[in-house]
């Protein structure tokens, strides 16, 4: 992209997954970590000339705004959704029964957004029929990636976001502006972020007391622990509200990209038996409703300090897909650091008894 035609970059504060350029005649370039680059133009049939050929070049051009799309990226519905921007959502993978947002599943029981099939089997038509203008994928399109290339193949551009990479809470709700950018609701985008930021920054860690540990997992059907890796986004939440985690020396026992990796339950016993908190994550298996579940999941989880503290809390079904909640769920966390007996008033977290 020609130099000379650069007015600027977008301002990102904690984001490290992408970063937006901006150039004359309202165009921008979208680059992402992984290394894929969206032109983003007003009129793909009238670009000027000073962009050249090499410019779309290996590039995906989308058409803003944006109003046609199809949502497969089910953690960036909900700050599509925040900035006022869901009458652009024409269809998504995520059916209604595993939506945890109320306005979102509505609007999928109602067909205002038409579920056409899981993001590894969409149905083609109904993306030709809807005249989609955008698909946006998480990462997990990867594993299925003639989808994305027959979607292409249909004249859809395709966005893969990295948002569920940041390392950062704040950096993962970042990406409302570039969400905002491809809805043409930049202001909105930025006024919500640094209202989040602002609430996160006075969450009070000196009313917590002797840095409780923290254990985050959930159990899967194989009997193995699933767990964060230390330095990710739900680690730093913890941190971020007051309390450490306590498997912070596990890095590198799983090397690849994933923020989480798979335990043993005799190693998961030895690193967290003797936590201060456990907080059981019911997004990804079945939720909980007293430490009776958790132990009949496994029948050591009888002799870990929490269980027998009673301080062990469990994620509600929202935790992931209410990606605009980081603020709140630092609060939670916090109030729960601080030693809340009881869950009454929160959105995120419940208590096991």
């Amino acid at each position: 992209m020609p130099d000379e035609h650069r007015t600027g970059s977008m301002e990102l504060e904690n984001a490290d997954q992408f970063q937006v350029d901006y150039y004359d005649d309202d165009i921008s370039l979208i680059k992402i970590e992984d290394g894929l680059e969206y032109l983003l133009v007003p009129d793909q049939d009238k670009l000027p000339e000073w962009l050249g050929p090499d410019a779309v070049k290996d590039r995906t051009v989308i058409e803003l705004p944006a109003d046609s799309i199809y949502m497969a990226a089910s953690s960036g519905m909900d700050l599509i959704n925040a900035v006022g921007g869901l009458d652009s959502v024409i269809m998504t993978s995520t059916d209604a029964k595993d939506w945890a947002i109320p306005e979102i599943k509505e609007a999928v029981e109602k067909d205002a957004i038409h579920y056409i099939g899981k993001y590894s089997a969409p149905d083609y038509e109904a993306l030709v029929e809807e005249d989609a203008d955008l698909a946006i994928e998480s990462t997990m399109i990867y594993h299925s990636p003639q989808v994305k290339e027959e979607i292409e193949e249909l004249g859809i551009p395709v966005l893969v976001e990295r948002s569920s990479y940041e390392n950062d809470p704040l950096g993962r709700l970042e990406w409302i502006k570039l969400y905002g950018l491809l809805l043409g609701k930049e202001k909105e985008a930025a006024e919500f972020f640094d209202e989040a930021a602002s609430k996160i920054a006075e969450v009070d860690t000196d009313s917590v007391k002797n840095t409780p540990s923290v254990a985050f997992f959930s159990v899967n059907s194989n009997g193995s622990v699933v767990v964060r890796k230390p330095g990710d986004y739900v680690t730093k939440m913890i941190e971020t509200a007051g309390g450490s985690y306590a498997l912070d020396d596990i890095s590198g026992e799983e090397d690849n990209a994933l923020s989480t990796m798979n335990m043993q339950m005799e190693a998961f016993y030895d690193k967290a038996v003797n936590a201060d908190i456990l907080i059981y994550n019911s997004a990804i298996e079945s939720d909980l409703s007293s430490a009776d579940d958790l132990i009949a999941l496994a029948g050591q989880f009888a002799d870990f300090k929490a269980v027998r503290n009673g301080d062990v809390w469990c994620t509600n079904k929202n935790v992931f897909q209410k990606t605009t909640g980081a603020a709140d769920m630092i609060t939670e966390m916090n109030r729960i650091f601080c030693g809340a007996d009881d869950d009454s008033g929160m959105e995120y977290f419940h208590k096991l008894r």
